[in-house]
């Protein structure tokens, strides 16, 4: 018997979670690799991390082009595309002989895939769904939230045993191999869903883009996920590193990224539910007040314990807010044009993400200390807080039905 409308869109959030682990995992475990490239290459902490760096900008400019591809092209062939292009870029960034050569590699190929998935699948959930759509979209999310559990420690393995180049030619493998069946399931409801009882309709006409992203309801949620991402970026790329410097042994750190992701695999369920049953907005800002005082705390820490508190409670803060603005954006915004809008806010927070990868390397180089990161990605947080208290009522519910 073929899948309803409802329940396949289970199917496509089961195919999003799984792709997004996947691919978020492979693309953000440069983490894992810092270490070990430093000291098998020579190159500073700075120049590795701006590998990041031009991921997180690649990746915001080329979200906003595959987002709109996706409008008009259905998010599979974008996501199939990007799946090869994001193995074909670790195999090469693997073979990299110099620091410019891996962040030239690393960050365009890596970057031009990874906007290939996180807006286009979005976009796609919040088609399938008008009831649980808050819990929806946190599934898709949790897949980025297990990468840590998975993909990390698994990359970690692998660098002991094959070292760091072996390492990331056999996860470029492993996308192609794992991503690209699944991402055959991804498509669009063969029939818009009908609203909820007592929910507005949607509006008759898709709007404008180009309107939608100069509107201030854009604008708030845009500088929102900016500063948000800014304030967290930093201090999750380089808590590995900060957790060896304070002394614990190298499978010790990672398993804090590990104990992060899963923490924000619970945060983004929770956090979900509370905004179908709340006010996305009030939850969205309790996380981010959550996420910057945890931040600031991570100065203190010392100990593989205090470590183990801190990324569970910085998990689930971060991992909660993140879907939010999917949540928020299919309020204020058109079905038709959902994959512009949220490539447009990706490339928002990817600006922000690229910070703090290259402001912790350059900390870490000239004060041999990660305090100041933190401190500084602390006051960022609070700057989140309160540009999101601004966020204005939605458009669609202040239209006439």
């Amino acid at each position: 018997m073929a899948l309803t409308n409802a329940s396949y869109g289970w199917v496509i959030v089961a195919a999003g979670a799984w792709i997004t682990c996947i691919a978020g995992g492979a693309i953000f475990a440069l983490a894992v690799y810092l270490q070990p490239m430093a000291t098998d290459t020579g190159w500073s902490r700075a120049a590795i991390s701006g590998g990041m760096t031009v991921v997180f900008l690649v990746m915001g400019v080329s979200g906003f082009g595959w987002g709109v591809a996706s409008d008009r092209f259905g998010a599979r062939p974008v996501v199939l595309v990007g799946s090869v292009l994001l193995g074909l870029g670790l195999l090469v960034a693997s073979q990299a002989s110099s620091a410019i050569q891996f962040q030239l590699t690393y960050g365009l190929l890596i970057g031009a895939a990874g906007g290939a998935f996180f807006a286009p699948i979005m976009a796609t959930t919040t088609l399938w769904f008008e009831k649980n759509l808050g819990l929806a979209i946190s599934l898709v999310s949790a897949g980025m939230g297990m990468a840590p559990l998975t993909l990390s420690p698994l990359t970690a393995w692998l660098i002991e045993q094959h070292g760091w180049r072996g390492a990331m030619m056999i996860v470029g493998v492993l996308v192609l191999v794992a991503v690209l069946p699944v991402a055959l399931l991804i498509r669009r409801p063969d029939l818009a869903p009908q609203p909820a009882a007592g929910q507005a309709a949607p509006e008759a006409t898709h709007g404008s883009i180009l309107q939608a992203l100069r509107s201030p309801q854009f604008i708030v949620m845009a500088s929102a996920y900016f500063f948000c991402c800014a304030a967290h970026s930093g201090p999750i790329f380089h808590t590995i590193s900060y957790a060896q410097m304070c002394g614990v042994p190298a499978m010790a750190a990672v398993s804090i990224y590990s104990v992060e992701g899963a923490a924000g695999l619970g945060g983004r369920i929770l956090l979900g539910v509370a905004a179908d049953r709340l006010s996305a907005k009030r939850v969205l800002i309790a996380g981010l007040l959550v996420q910057a005082v945890v931040i600031a705390i991570y100065v203190q820490a010392r100990h593989l314990e205090q470590f183990y508190v801190l990324a569970a409670i910085l998990g689930a803060a971060y991992g909660g807010v993140m879907p939010l603005y999917a949540v928020l954006a299919r309020g204020y915004f058109s079905p038709g044009i959902m994959g512009g809008v949220l490539g447009a806010a990706t490339m928002a927070s990817s600006l922000g993400m690229s910070f703090g990868p290259v402001a912790g390397g350059w900390v870490y180089d000239t004060f041999a200390t990660y305090s100041w990161l933190y401190i500084g990605s602390a006051s960022v947080g609070l700057a989140a807080v309160a540009i999101a208290l601004a966020f204005p009522k939605p458009m669609r519910a202040a239209m006439p039905a």
